[in-house]
C-alpha cells in the first residue's frame, strides 16, 4: 500500500478518537446493546449505568446486581469456578461489538477448564466523546471493584480467581478495577488487548493499566503505528509480559488493499472493519489461543522487531519465551518483558519460527548481488521456494542471520535445497567462464562458496548444522541447485564408508 493511502487509513482511525460520535446502525446481533432514554431515567438512585452480565447455557446475558444474591443464583454463578470478565472499549455507535459474543463462546468452549463468563457492559458511559469516555474509565473500574468485593464478602469468592480481559479503553478500566480493590491481596490476572494509547501513552502507572494492578498482567499490542504523534494502541509495556505480534505496529491482512475481502465478510461495515482491523486483531489472537489449544503461538523476548527479524531472539532459556493468549505462562516479573512473534493474516494465526545463519565466502572482490531460494524438507512436510534476499549482497567472508517463518509444521528439518536465483548478468559471466575453461581448475574469482547453514527452530529449540551433500564441490553456481544435509549425518555416513 502506498504511503498516502496508509496515511489516510491511520488518520481515519485517529480521527475517531478526537471527533464527536457518529450514531449509526449495526448489522450485527444486538442482544442487549442500545438502551432507550426512558429506561435510563427509570433507574433507581442506587443503580449505575454499568451493567454486569453472566452467561449461562445460552449466550444471552443475565444481569447481576450488587446486594442481590437471588440474581446471582438465578444467573447460575458458580463460586467454585474462576470468573472471567470481558470489558469492552470506547464506542462510536453505542452497540456492543460482535467480537464480544465470539470471545464469550470461545471461553465457554473449554470443557476441561470451565469458568464463569461475564461482561462489564458500560456502553452508556463509553458512548461519549473520547475524552469523556476516558474520564469514565476510572469510574467504571471502581464499579467493577465494588462488584468483586461484594462477591468476596457475600459468597466468599476469592479475588485471586478473577481474570479481567479488557479491550482498548477496557484494558485501562481493568487496571483501575485492580487498583481500586483495596487490601493487600490483588485480583488474579488482567489481560489488556491493545490497550488504548491516546491520553494514556506516557502516563504514570496509577493513571493506566500497570503490573501493580493484578498478580499477573499481560498485554497484546497490535496497532501502535504512530501518526501525528498519536497511535490507537499504546506502545509502552504495561504488564509483566507484553506481546508485540508482527512488531505491534500493524497487522498482516489489514491494509486497505484487503478492503474487497472485508466487503465479502462484513458488507456495509467493511470500511469500519478495515480501519479497526489491526486494533481488533488483539482480540482475535486471544480468541485463537482458546480455539486452537494444540497450536499455541510462541513469542520471544527481544529488544525490537528489527533484531527479531534477524532471527537473533529465538531463545526460551530463563523465561525468554512465552505463549501468547489465554494459556500464557503466568510468571510475574520485576521488569516487563517485551516479546515478539510473527503471525499469519488469519486464523489459525500460528507460524513456526526458524533462525538461519548462512556462511558465505565471496571469491570476488566486489559484493555480489544475490537472490536465493530455499526448499526445506522435513519429516512431516516440505516447503518449496522460500525467497531469501540479502539487501547489500554477499561481501567477503561473512555469516548472515535472518528469520524464516513457516505456516505449516514440517517436523524435523532433514534437508535444505539451495538455489541461487542469479541475475542474467552473473549467469552470463559464469557461462562465459565455463565455455573458455570447461575442464580447468575453478577460477579464483568465480563466485561463492557456501560452507555451512546453521538452523535453530524456535518452537522446539533444536539446533542443527547443514553441510553440502557433495563435499568435493562446495561451489555455489548461478541457477544450479545445491543440497545440504545434517553435518553429523554426513560425518556418520563417511565413517561407515571408511570401515
Amino acid at each position: 500500500m502506498d504511503t498516502s493511502r496508509l496515511s489516510v487509513t491511520i488518520l481515519l482511525v485517529l480521527s475517531t478518537f478526537i471527533q464527536p460520535n457518529a450514531h449509526g446502525q449495526s448489522l450485527e446481533p444486538e442482544p442487549f446493546g442500545r438502551r432507550t432514554r426512558a429506561l435510563e431515567t427509570s433507574k433507581t438512585p442506587h443503580e449505575t449505568k454499568t451493567r454486569f452480565l453472566l452467561f449461562g447455557e445460552t449466550h444471552r446475558g443475565c444481569q447481576i446486581q450488587i446486594d442481590r444474591l437471588d440474581r446471582l443464583q438465578e444467573c447460575g454463578f458458580n463460586s467454585s469456578l474462576p470468573l472471567v470478565m470481558i470489558i469492552h472499549g470506547w464506542s462510536v455507535n453505542g452497540i456492543l461489538e460482535n467480537w464480544i459474543w465470539q470471545l464469550v463462546a470461545a471461553l465457554k468452549s473449554q470443557p476441561a477448564q470451565p469458568v464463569n463468563v461475564g461482561l462489564v457492559d458500560w456502553i452508556a458511559l463509553a458512548q461519549n466523546h473520547y475524552t469523556i469516555a476516558v474520564r469514565n474509565t476510572r469510574l467504571v473500574g471502581k464499579e467493577v471493584a465494588a462488584l468483586l468485593r461484594w462477591l468476596e464478602e457475600s459468597v466468599q469468592f476469592s479475588r485471586s480467581h478473577v481474570h479481567l480481559i479488557g479491550y482498548s479503553l477496557g484494558a485501562h478500566v481493568s487496571g483501575f478495577a485492580g487498583s481500586s480493590m483495596g487490601g493487600t491481596r490483588k485480583i488474579g490476572r488482567i489481560t489488556g488487548l491493545d490497550p488504548a494509547g491516546p491520553l494514556f501513552e506516557g502516563s504514570s502507572p496509577g493513571d493506566r493499566l500497570s503490573p501493580d494492578d493484578a498478580d499477573f498482567v499481560d498485554a497484546i499490542h497490535t496497532f501502535t503505528r504512530e501518526y501525528m504523534g498519536l497511535s490507537v494502541g499504546i506502545k509502552q509495556p504495561l504488564g509483566h509480559y507484553d506481546f508485540y505480534p508482527n512488531g505491534g505496529s500493524f497487522q498482516p491482512g489489514c491494509h486497505f488493499l484487503e478492503l474487497y475481502r472485508h466487503i465479502a465478510q462484513h458488507g456495509l461495515n467493511a470500511i469500519t472493519q478495515t480501519i479497526k482491523c489491526s486494533h481488533e486483531r488483539s482480540v482475535h489472537l486471544f480468541i485463537d489461543s482458546l480455539l486452537h489449544a494444540g497450536t499455541q503461538s510462541t513469542a520471544y523476548l527481544c529488544r525490537d522487531m528489527d533484531s527479531f527479524s534477524q532471527g537473533l531472539c529465538l531463545s526460551c532459556k530463563k523465561g525468554r519465551c512465552n505463549t501468547l493468549g489465554y494459556h500464557v505462562r503466568q510468571e510475574p516479573q520485576s521488569k516487563s518483558k517485551r516479546l515478539f512473534l510473527v503471525t499469519r493474516a488469519q486464523s489459525p494465526f500460528k507460524v513456526y519460527h526458524y533462525n538461519f545463519k548462512i556462511q558465505f565466502i565471496n571469491q570476488r572482490e566486489k559484493p555480489t548481488e544475490t537472490i536465493f531460494t530455499m526448499s526445506l524438507l522435513g519429516t512431516k512436510e516440505k516447503m518449496q521456494k522460500i525467497p531469501i534476499t540479502l539487501d547489500k549482497g554477499v561481501a567477503s567472508n561473512k555469516t548472515y542471520s535472518f528469520l524464516i517463518t513457516l505456516e505449516a509444521d514440517i517436523g524435523e528439518l532433514v534437508m535444505i535445497k539451495f538455489w541461487w536465483e542469479s541475475s542474467a548478468g552473473w549467469a552470463n559471466v559464469w557461462d562465459t567462464v565455463q565455455t573458455i575453461i570447461p575442464w580447468g581448475p575453478r577460477p579464483p574469482d568465480s563466485g561463492l562458496l557456501l560452507k555451512t547453514i546453521r538452523v535453530k527452530a524456535g518452537e522446539t529449540q533444536q539446533r542443527m548444522t547443514f553441510c553440502p551433500e557433495n563435499t568435493d564441490d562446495i561451489q555455489l553456481r548461478p541457477t544450479q541447485e545445491k543440497r545440504f544435509v545434517k553435518c553429523e549425518l554426513k560425518s556418520k555416513n563417511s565413517k561407515q564408508k571408511i570401515r
